[in-house]
C-alpha cells in the first residue's frame, strides 16, 4: 500500500443474500469479499409461492450488512481499513417497506416483528396484480400520460402497486405507516444515521422506473392522480418527495453507531443508493447501445443512450427510461425476465424430488452419507443437464416452452401470465426438457432486443454479468446464437458489487464522475461468445414458434392480466 492508496467499498443486495467487497480505487482490485445469506429468507419464513408473496425482513438485511463489511475488513487489515474513504449500496427493486415518520421500517417494531406487511416487498412478489391493472386503467382517464416514462404499463412489481396493496390488505400497518420507502434508499439513510424520512435522499433510479417520478411532471403525479384511484392514496405524494438524486451523489457520512458496528471512521462517506443492475451495468463497464444484461434468479436488462439521441422517443413496454439512472447525463432504459436462473432452478428442483425427499428415509446409507450424496448430486444436476442438451442434435419439432414461469416483465408487463412447455412425448427426457427452458430463455433475451430495435434504439451487443453468465458456457453459446450477437462476460465476480464500489469512489471524490471509476476501476472481458451464424435460421424459425405459443398463452388469460 502506497501513502496515497484509498479504498471503498460497494455492499450489494440480491435476492438471497448480500455481498460486500473492498476495492483499491486506483486498480479496482478485490482486496476483500463477503457473503452473507439471509437466515429467515433461507427459511422461507413470511413467504407464500403459492400465493407470489415474498418478503424479507429488514434484520436480514441489517445483520448481513455489519457481518460482511467486518469480515471484509478483518481480511484487510488495519491499514486498508484506516483509508476506506467511501461505501455505497445497490438494491433489488423495486423493495419497498412501510416506514414510521422517523423512517423507521415497521418491521423494527415490536407489535410488527412478524407481520409479513411490514416488511419489504421484494421485487418479484406479485400479491398487487389487481392493484397493477387498476392503475393502468386509471391512468387512462387522464389527459397526461403518467405511464409513459415507464414503457406504457405499470407492474405489479412495483412501488405504488405494492403500496396499495399493502394498505387495502392491513388495516394495523395503514394505521402506523407514515411514508413508504426502497430499500435502497433506507439503506444509507440508516448508515448515516437518519431520523426523519422526509430528510431521505431518494434514488432517482428508483423513482423515475419504478414510481412514476419524472422531471417533466414536477415529481410524483400529483396527489389527486393516487387519491382519486384509492382514498387510501391521499397524501402520500406529500409525504414521499419531490427531489431525486443520482448515484453519484452522497446521502451523507457514516454515522458515530454505524461507524463504530463497522469499525470504520465517521469520514466515509456514503452514497446515495440504485438498484443492483444498474449499478452493476456500471461495474461491467457498460457502453451506449450495448445491453448490459445481469442474469440471476431473473435478468434485469439495461441500456444506455446519449439523452440528445431519446429526444422525443419513448420505448413502449419496458421498465422506464430515466435520465441518470444509471450513468448521469445519459438515459438509462430498463428492461428484464422475471424469471431467468429461477426457471432452471425450478427445473432442477423437480427432478431433485427423490433426493430431497425420499434419501432421507433411506434403509440403504446412513443420514450423513445421504446428505453427502444429495449436495453431491445436487450440485451436479444442472452441468450435466447442460452437457448431454448440448449433445442433442438441432431439431425444429423438439419441445418448445415459455419463460413465463413468474409471469412477464418486458416486453409489455403481465405478471398473471404462466410458463409452458409443449411436443411432450414420451421420449422427452430431462435433457430435452432442459433445453426447450433454454431455448426460452434465450428467446425471452431476444423478444426484449426486437422491441428495443423496433422502437428506433439500436442494440449492438450484450454484456454478460452475473452467476449464469460465468457459469453456464452452453446457455451463454445459445444466447449468442439466437440473438446473433456477440456476448461479452464480465470477469469480476460481484460485477453489481463493483459497480456500488465505483459510486462509492465518486462520491468519496476520488473521480470527479462516475465514468472516470469506470475507466480506472474496470478491467478486460475475460470471455466473449461469438453466434454461430450456421444456426441463424434454425433459431429464427423456434423463435417464431415461441412467439406464436406465447401468443396462445396470453390469449387464455386475457381479461385476466394486470395489464387489462
Amino acid at each position: 500500500m502506497t501513502q496515497n492508496s484509498s479504498y471503498v467499498i460497494g455492499v450489494d443486495y440480491g435476492s438471497d443474500s448480500v455481498r460486500s467487497v473492498i476495492v483499491d480505487t486506483a486498480s479496482g482490485q478485490e482486496l476483500a469479499s463477503s457473503v452473507f445469506y439471509y437466515p429467515r429468507w433461507q427459511k422461507q419464513l413470511y413467504c407464500n409461492a403459492a400465493q407470489n408473496q415474498f418478503r424479507q425482513h429488514p434484520l436480514d438485511y441489517m445483520e448481513g450488512l455489519e457481518q460482511t463489511v467486518k469480515a471484509c475488513l478483518n481480511k484487510v487489515g488495519a491499514d486498508v481499513a484506516g483509508n476506506i474513504k467511501g461505501l455505497s449500496v445497490d438494491t433489488t427493486g423495486s423493495t419497498p417497506v412501510a416506514v414510521n415518520e422517523a423512517g423507521l421500517p415497521l418491521a423494527l417494531l415490536p407489535e410488527f416483528a412478524e407481520n409479513p406487511n411490514a416488511m419489504f416487498v421484494l421485487w418479484k412478489d406479485h400479491t398487487a396484480v389487481q392493484e397493477a391493472g387498476q392503475i393502468n386503467q386509471h391512468a387512462a382517464q387522464f389527459d397526461v400520460n403518467y405511464l409513459q416514462y415507464v414503457g406504457g404499463i405499470y407492474s405489479s412489481e412495483w412501488f405504488w402497486a405494492k403500496l396499495l396493496h399493502i394498505l387495502r390488505i392491513d388495516e394495523a400497518v395503514r394505521t402506523a405507516t407514515y411514508s413508504w420507502v426502497e430499500h435502497c434508499d433506507w439503506v444509507p439513510f440508516l448508515l448515516t444515521g437518519g431520523t426523519q424520512v422526509q430528510d431521505m435522499k431518494r434514488s432517482r433510479c428508483a423513482a423515475g422506473h419504478k414510481a412514476l417520478w419524472a422531471e417533466e411532471f414536477g415529481g410524483l403525479p400529483p396527489d389527486q392522480f393516487f387519491s382519486s384511484l384509492d382514498p387510501l392514496l391521499a397524501g402520500f405524494t406529500e409525504r414521499l418527495y419531490k427531489d431525486t438524486y443520482t448515484s453519484d451523489v452522497a446521502a451523507g457520512n457514516l454515522s458515530p453507531e454505524w461507524a463504530g458496528k463497522l469499525g470504520l471512521s465517521t469520514d466515509v462517506v456514503v452514497g446515495v443508493g440504485a438498484f443492483d443492475a444498474h449499478m452493476g451495468a456500471v461495474g461491467g463497464q457498460i457502453e451506449p447501445y450495448h445491453l448490459s444484461k445481469v442474469m440471476g434468479t431473473s435478468t434485469c436488462d439495461i441500456l444506455v443512450a446519449p439523452n440528445r439521441d431519446m429526444e422525443g422517443k419513448l420505448v413502449k413496454g419496458i421498465c422506464g427510461q430515466v435520465d441518470g439512472s444509471v450513468i448521469p447525463g445519459m438515459a438509462g432504459l430498463e428492461a428484464g425476465q422475471s424469471a431467468f436462473g429461477d426457471t432452471y432452478a425450478w427445473f432442477k428442483g423437480l427432478i431433485a424430488w427423490p433426493l430431497e425427499q425420499l434419501l432421507r428415509n433411506s434403509s440403504v446409507i446412513d443420514t450423513q452419507t445421504a446428505e453427502a450424496l444429495k449436495e453431491e448430486m445436487l450440485g451436479k444436476i444442472i452441468p450435466e443437464l447442460s452437457s448431454a442438451a448440448m449433445a442433442l442434435p438441432l431439431d425444429e419439432d423438439a419441445e418448445l416452452a415459455v419463460d413465463w414461469f413468474n409471469g412477464r416483465r418486458t416486453p409489455d408487463a403481465d405478471q398473471l401470465l404462466k410458463g409452458a412447455i409443449t411436443g411432450l412425448g414420451l421420449g422427452s427426457d430431462a435433457p430435452r426438457v432442459f433445453r426447450a427452458l433454454a431455448e426460452a430463455t434465450c428467446f425471452g433475451a431476444r423478444s426484449i432486443v426486437e422491441r428495443f430495435r423496433s422502437e428506433g434504439v439500436p442494440v449492438k451487443g450484450l454484456i454478460g454479468i452475473g452467476g449464469v453468465a460465468k457459469k453456464s458456457p452452453y446457455i451463454m453459446q445459445m444466447m449468442a446464437d439466437v440473438l446473433q450477437m456477440p456476448i461479452r462476460i464480465h470477469p469480476f465476480e460481484h460485477t453489481c458489487a463493483l459497480g456500488a464500489a465505483m459510486f462509492a469512489a465518486t462520491v468519496a471524490g476520488i473521480y470527479s464522475k462516475v465514468e472516470d471509476a469506470m475507466a480506472a476501476m474496470g478491467g478486460e472481458f475475460d470471455k466473449e461468445y461469438t453466434p454461430n451464424t450456421g444456426n441463424s435460421t434454425f433459431y429464427d424459425k423456434r423463435y417464431q414458434k415461441y412467439q406464436d405459443l406465447g401468443g396462445f398463452v396470453a390469449r387464455q388469460t386475457v381479461g385476466k392480466t394486470d395489464a387489462s
